[in-house]
């Protein structure tokens, strides 16, 4: 008699909490593409990206890579974090442990997987910077290399990465930090046998 796991009222509760993130992703993204006056295929085209994967992003059965959202925001000339936040931030500037919102992209294996974002500056007109702690399990990966405007700087919380920079890998422990121009190709990925965290912020807000 094969032995059969049934789920948790956590794991119900975390599972819900994805379909729901899901689906207040695809109804911004829809509403920012309908802003625009761009038709599916349109922005699947200026995106570089199937169609498809468009469609289901917009009706809430899949979530984009980070590299795609990057894509897409640029065309359509928003913010990565007006897409994902999910309430209004409020006026303080205080932000509690175990209450910030955190952020969950696509989690397909080699494209982002084992990245989350948890933010530090609430998104709201006015600030300057871009702020979040950048968890990435064993094997995570940011995906492709992006570009954009700006300058950013980091602080590795703990674990190991590597930080790939045009191309050239520098390998980073707890207590290393880092900084270059947005407009250099970058991404990372974990090194280590432990989940990793950097304290990642950049200007202009870009995220």
């Amino acid at each position: 008699m094969n032995d059969i796991e049934f789920p948790t009222r956590a794991h119900d509760s975390a599972a819900d909490d994805l379909l729901e993130s899901r689906r207040r992703l695809g109804v911004k993204l829809r509403l920012a593409r309908q802003t625009k006056g761009l038709t599916l295929k349109e922005l699947a085209k200026r995106s570089e990206c199937s169609e498809s994967l468009l469609s289901k992003v917009e009706n809430g059965k899949a979530l984009p890579s980070l590299p795609l959202v990057h894509r897409l925001v640029r065309v359509l000339e928003t913010n990565i974090s007006w897409l994902f936040e999910e309430m209004e931030p409020d006026d303080s500037p205080i932000s509690r442990a175990g209450a910030r919102p955190v952020v969950t992209l696509d989690n397909r294996p080699g494209d982002g997987a084992g990245v989350t974002f948890e933010r530090i500056i609430p998104y709201k007109g006015g600030h300057l910077l871009q702020s979040n702690i950048h968890h990435i399990d064993v094997g995570g990966r940011s995906g492709l290399a992006i570009t954009h405007e700006g300058e950013e700087t980091g602080y590795v919380l703990r674990g190991r990465i590597d930080l790939i920079l045009d191309g050239v890998t520098y390998t980073l422990g707890e207590g290393d930090s880092f900084c270059f121009r947005s407009n250099t190709p970058h991404s990372y990925r974990n090194a280590g046998t432990e989940r990793a965290s950097i304290l990642w912020t950049c200007t202009p807000p870009t995220f």
